[in-house]
């Protein structure tokens, strides 16, 4: 009687590793720089907390009466025409921005504005969004739209 043996052989096996190596070659580079995409999601995530952050301070600004400051969660806010103020004692702590992020610009008066960009990216002045403080009474802020060409 002649015993059968199931299995691969040691030349399947090889040309399987050549052939998931093959794959690998091609795959990884795909993935393997994630961090520009991270820097991106970052800051749309901090586009958003900015833009909810000023609608929230102007309810907040509306309900109280206050013009010149208000308080979110603790923290002190500086405001400027109902909306908080370009810089990092209004947008910056109203948004509750981590260390992630890096400012320029920006001020306490009106028409300020203050770049909000993602720390660590290639080139931050590309990987940001501008926060404008509102010019007049009645008037909203304007925030701008993303910057993301440096975020690689």
């Amino acid at each position: 009687m002649k015993k059968q043996q199931s299995g691969f052989t040691l030349i399947e096996l090889i040309m399987v590793i050549v052939v998931l190596g093959i794959l690998a070659a091609f795959a990884l580079p795909r993935f393997a720089n994630l961090g520009g995409d991270a820097r991106e999601a970052s800051l749309n995530g901090a586009l958003g907390a900015v833009r909810s952050a000023a609608a929230i301070a102007h309810s907040q600004a509306l309900a109280q009466g206050d013009m010149d400051g208000i308080t979110l969660e603790g923290q002190a806010v500086t405001m400027i025409h109902q909306y908080p103020t370009a810089d990092a004692a209004g947008i910056f702590v109203a948004a509750q921005l981590s260390a992630d992020f890096t400012t320029t610009g920006g001020g306490a008066a009106a028409s300020n504005a203050l770049t909000i960009q993602v720390a660590g990216a290639t080139t931050p002045a590309n990987c940001s969004f501008i926060y404008t403080a509102p010019s007049a009474a009645g008037n909203a802020p304007v925030i701008g739209t993303l910057v993301t060409t440096g975020c690689n």
